[in-house]
């Protein structure tokens, strides 16, 4: 009962914060939908593929998640190995696209729905008028193949504004992509609110001037949120 009871004004605040806000602004994998298992095996997927030899389990995956973006994530794991022939960009770019299909085939066998209260909320957000967006370090094709299946194929009709990872010059934690997205907006930092479940991606937000609400994610549970506005396991009840 006393668990329950500390929780509800943490509940209550994020409730307010979401309702005042004039657009919310969602990070995509572990966000929407807890997507990093199948990027660890779409990585795998690839490597074999290549005949790499690599295989990411999930402590080295949880690791490697702290270099956003997964070409850039191939190259870190790369230099780890301290191999001293490097992947050209060629062979980067041809794991990227044998991983990316394969997260796409994952994705349409229906296997990762969106988190509890995501749809929810989406729908009580545009019900009351307010503006949704995304910004990701993701790519666009990610995007596409994870919200056409639990979206449907005129998902991209929700949102006002999508930035992806490959749409600017620096991926979280720099705040690139949410600079960006108050631009498309045409929005202030205060008018908004931004919805992530990483340590990168809080700091991204942050240093935008967005306040940001947490939704605590199977590969980041432990990360340091203390700068969060509020910090939840997931959406439900906030629409």
């Amino acid at each position: 009962m006393q668990a329950e009871a500390s929780a509800t004004p943490v509940a209550c605040n994020a409730a307010d914060l979401i309702r005042r806000a004039a657009a919310l602004i969602f990070d995509v994998d572990g966000t929407l939908a807890e997507t990093e298992e199948l990027h660890r095996q779409a990585f795998n997927h690839a490597f074999s593929r290549h005949g790499l030899g690599w295989e990411w389990d999930r402590a080295v995956y949880k690791d490697l998640l702290r270099v956003t973006g997964g070409k850039e994530r191939m190259r870190a794991y790369h230099a780890r190995l301290r191999i001293a022939q490097p992947l050209t960009d060629e062979d980067i770019a041809e794991l990227h696209r044998i991983k990316t299909a394969h997260y796409a085939e994952l994705v349409e066998t229906g296997c990762c729905p969106l988190r509890p209260g995501v749809a929810e909320l989406l729908a009580a957000a545009r019900a009351r008028g307010q503006r949704l967006a995304i910004a990701t370090t993701t790519s666009h094709g990610n995007i596409d193949a994870l919200l056409s299946q639990a979206l449907g194929p005129g998902w991209a009709r929700v949102f006002d504004a999508i930035v992806a990872g490959d749409d600017v010059r620096h991926k979280k934690p720099a705040p690139d992509v949410y600079l960006e997205i108050l631009a498309r907006l045409k929005l202030t930092a205060h008018d908004c609110v931004a919805i992530e479940d990483s340590a990168n991606g809080l700091i991204a937000a942050s240093r935008a001037g967005i306040p940001v609400l947490i939704t605590r994610s199977m590969f980041f549970r432990d990360d340091d949120f203390s700068a969060a506005r509020a910090v939840l396991d997931d959406l439900s009840r906030l629409g």
